[in-house]
């Protein structure tokens, strides 16, 4: 498991690298702080992202946001403190695990695993949802399609979706694809 570790306390850092190693984890990098969490995971092709911080202030929040956005990964923040609302910022962030307390050594692994775990089941849950929205846009195109051929050819609905589906079966397309061409003819 490659780690990218984020700390901006030098000898914590150290001792925290120590711990992930123990682990059985690989250190790719040390950051002093989350700024720009994007291109240090990119740069260091980390799997994980561990975050020793004290305070995880908005900067820090807003680049694992960022972070979720365009390279998802699992984030990992031990913190000194824990505020329902800052922990509750760090979820929406994309945060997969909040612990409060820092971080020790025996807890490290299990934490993580615990982490990548709902990191994937989060990311399977939001592909469905995508894969979900996309079925419904699609069924709304075909049925805004059908609605108009039925009107301007005065066909049954049974009839304009024959005439669709001939139509995406001839030119080797998705129905809502072909759909999407007929409304836009318009």
């Amino acid at each position: 498991m490659r780690v990218l570790l984020v700390d901006g306390e030098p000898d914590r850092a150290a001792a925290v690298r120590i711990g992930l190693e123990a682990a059985g984890c690989v250190v790719v990098a040390v950051a002093p702080d989350a700024g720009d969490l994007t291109r240090q995971v990119r740069e260091a092709a980390a799997d994980v992202i561990v975050c020793d911080l004290d305070d995880p202030g908005r900067d820090a929040l807003e680049s694992m946001r960022a972070l979720h956005r365009d390279e998802p990964r699992p984030v990992v923040v031990f913190a000194a403190r824990g505020e329902p609302e800052q922990i509750e910022a760090a979820i929406e962030a994309g945060v997969a695990a909040y612990v409060v307390e820092g971080l020790s050594p025996h807890r490290v692994r299990p934490v993580i695993e615990v982490a990548i775990r709902r990191f994937r089941a989060h990311q399977a849950l939001r592909a469905r949802l995508e894969e979900a929205q996309a079925t419904l846009a699609d069924r709304v195109v075909i049925e805004r399609a059908k609605g108009v051929l039925m009107q301007r050819r005065r066909l049954s609905e049974e009839q304009a979706y024959r005439l669709m589906r001939r139509w995406a079966m001839d030119r080797g397309e998705k129905l809502a694809v072909v759909a999407q061409h007929f409304l836009r003819e318009l």
